[in-house]
């Protein structure tokens, strides 16, 4: 089956400065992965003729088809088009039943139109008109050296109407069959990318159809299956039997599919077994608490957090022991346990989790930013089980490390004791 190299450019320098975000790409690469057509690069490029230029010359190298959005209005540092005349030297030509859209439109809200409007009427001659029924440029398919050149308005809601209505279509007939492109994600937590790596070696030296592509995230380690065939039951297929292959590995450290979160998984445990469970919070402040209670039905197996920040909340709200922290400090793994079982008793909960630690950026009790303790109190088997963490990064980077590695604990404990 033949395949496209595909290659989408949006041209704004809005996108650049991340006053919005380039949501076009992110849309037309799963559009167009459905329809079994491969995205090999995105590129941004700001308004300057020269840059919008040069980043078409070199997608002109290397890519079957080029989809450009934005950079087709009316103004001046919309350049598009005067940027692909410069490679292409193709003529531009007023296409007059845009122009009597463009002239209509003005004349229904009773405004005048400015001369520069009939520039978004400009297209290139011989290129395949899109009716933009949404806006007032076009867009347009144009053919060029053997490549196949898209180019769209910027506004979302305008390129989505054109591409799903025209592009796509077109583009399926390039391939001349139709080929389904469809991705599973599988989770995992408690695994390092590289063990798991190692443990599905074979497996990714062998790949062929799906493809597998372990990826690091700061939720854990992902692998991404990539099946493709002209049929979409047969791609399920394929990736159910991949899926199997790799469960059978590493079925322990296995949390979920696709969208499934570890706050989710939690809570169905908890479910499952009839057992609730509730924090106290010193350096997470209320984070571990914030993703607990977005999953729906969280009342039934979360009983609350105390955000015990502190000494005095710690020791008159809680209950931890005054001597306990001058002893052993409020980052220590005696507080933590403390703050786990007296947060279990205080809110009747059968587990209970604490978090202490210092975020920075200075120095607390001579200990060092990124030292996190976290600890969860078992009070059905009057059980303390404690991890000491160092985690790297900024003040809210640790915070957010430290909920995370709270979840992955409290998720593989509790699994651990249902099987």
């Amino acid at each position: 089956m033949k395949q496209l190299k595909t290659e989408i450019i949006a041209v704004g320098t809005e996108l650049l400065l991340g006053q919005i975000a380039n949501t076009n790409a992110q849309w037309l690469s799963q559009q167009l992965a459905s329809v079994g057509i491969n995205v090999y690069h995105h590129l941004v490029v700001g308004d300057n003729l020269q840059r919008v230029e040069t980043v078409f010359r070199q997608a002109h190298t290397r890519s079957d088809v080029v989809i450009v959005t934005g950079g087709l209005g009316p103004t001046d540092d919309d350049l598009t088009r005067e940027a692909f005349q410069a490679m292409s030297s193709m003529d531009i030509e007023e296409h007059s039943p845009s122009m009597e859209k463009i002239t209509a439109f003005f004349e229904k809200r009773g405004s005048t139109m400015t001369p520069n409007n009939r520039k978004q009427a400009r297209v290139f001659r011989g290129a395949t008109v899109l009716n933009n029924k949404t806006g007032m440029a076009p867009g347009m398919i144009v053919s060029f050296e053997g490549r196949t050149w898209v180019f769209l308005p910027g506004v979302p809601r305008e390129m989505k109407n054109l591409a799903s209505e025209s592009v796509f279509p077109y583009l399926q007939g390039l391939l001349g069959e139709k080929q389904i492109i469809k991705s599973m994600v599988l989770k995992f937590v408690g695994i390092g990318e590289s063990q798991l790596e190692h443990e599905l070696y074979d497996l990714i030296q062998n790949q062929d159809n799906p493809t597998i592509a372990p990826l690091a995230q700061d939720s854990g380690v992902v692998i991404r299956l990539t099946a493709r065939h002209s049929s979409e039951i047969e791609a399920d297929k394929l990736l159910d039997v991949t899926k199997q292959k790799v469960e059978e590995r590493l079925s322990s450290y296995m949390l979920g599919i696709n969208e499934q979160t570890i706050e989710q998984q939690i809570m169905e445990l908890l479910q499952s077994t009839g057992k609730n469970v509730s924090a106290a919070e010193s350096l997470t402040g209320g984070m571990f608490a914030d993703k607990l209670v977005s999953i729906p039905g969280a009342s039934d197996t979360f009983k609350g957090s105390i955000v015990c920040y502190a000494t005095n909340v710690k020791r008159d709200v809680l209950g931890v022991s005054q001597e306990v922290m001058k002893k052993n400090g409020t980052v220590s793994q005696a507080c933590a346990e403390q703050m786990a079982e007296k947060v279990s008793n205080l809110l009747d909960s059968s587990y209970g989790i604490s978090f202490t630690g210092v975020a920075g950026p200075g120095v607390v009790e001579n200990q060092q930013p990124g030292t996190v303790f976290v600890s969860i109190y078992d009070r059905e088997n009057n059980r303390h089980e404690t991890r000491e963490y160092n985690l790297l990064g900024d003040r809210d980077t640790i915070r957010h490390r430290a909920t995370l590695k709270g979840l992955e604990f409290l998720y593989l404990y509790i699994k651990s004791t249902v099987e």
